[in-house]
């Protein structure tokens, strides 16, 4: 009777265990991200990221195959997020009847979302790693700001086709756009050279002046 008393725990702790491993997929990319962010990739070990995770070496292998395999899953959960801020593109732009004010709000918003610091230092972390992850280093390119100037290029046609702007080479107007947006902060942001301590004010300062310009070259 004693001995099958003890049997019954052990039969419903291994479902448990195992549900537990299973589940914790999210705390292991969480750690991941902090030391992968904090001290590059050949900086951070798996054995690291499991300790910071407070899970076992080989429940991160349950999940991930490899190191290689965790920052690979990292940096595409992270492109994923894009399609948020692109759909706020259209929402923005694209039925405008306030141009100025609307080009505005699209800029003011663009270079928040670039500059917060968690995204500033995944784009450090990519390009750091271009050289021993190409495939993916090009990936995130692609997915990530090529489609935010796609789906600006396609907004900027619209109002071109309106009458609301003078446009020939809708994509190059889309570069011009983000990058007067962009250029002077984020350059600073990349380097560390206080790009990350823009006060609010002073960034929407910038995205108006970049507005300012386009609409000069291109209303």
């Amino acid at each position: 009777m004693t001995s099958s008393a003890t049997r019954a725990p052990t039969k419903t702790a291994q479902p448990r265990r195992r549900a537990a491993r299973l589940a914790s997929a999210p705390v292991i990319l969480e750690a991941a991200a902090t030391l992968f962010l904090r001290n590059g990739y050949l900086g951070t070990s798996v054995d690291d990221i499991a300790a910071l995770a407070h899970v076992s070496k080989q429940t991160v292998y349950t999940h991930f195959a490899d190191k290689e395999q965790l920052f690979a899953a990292l940096i595409r959960g992270n492109i994923s997020r894009v399609d948020t801020f692109i759909e706020s593109v259209t929402a923005v732009l694209g039925e405008t009847n306030a141009l100025q004010d609307d080009v505005r709000t699209f800029a003011r918003r663009h270079v928040r979302a670039v500059l917060q610091p968690e995204a500033v230092h995944l784009r450090r972390l990519v390009i750091g790693e271009a050289g021993r992850f190409p495939d993916l280093a090009r990936e995130y390119y692609e997915r990530v700001p090529q489609r935010v100037i796609a789906a600006l290029a396609q907004q900027l046609r619209r109002l071109a086709e309106r009458g609301l702007l003078r446009i020939q080479e809708p994509s190059l107007a889309a570069n011009h756009l983000a990058w007067l947006i962009l250029g002077p902060p984020l350059d600073a942001a990349m380097f560390g050279a206080d790009g990350e301590n823009y006060a609010p004010a002073d960034l929407d300062a910038l995205a108006d002046a970049a507005v300012d310009v386009f609409l000069a070259a291109y209303r």
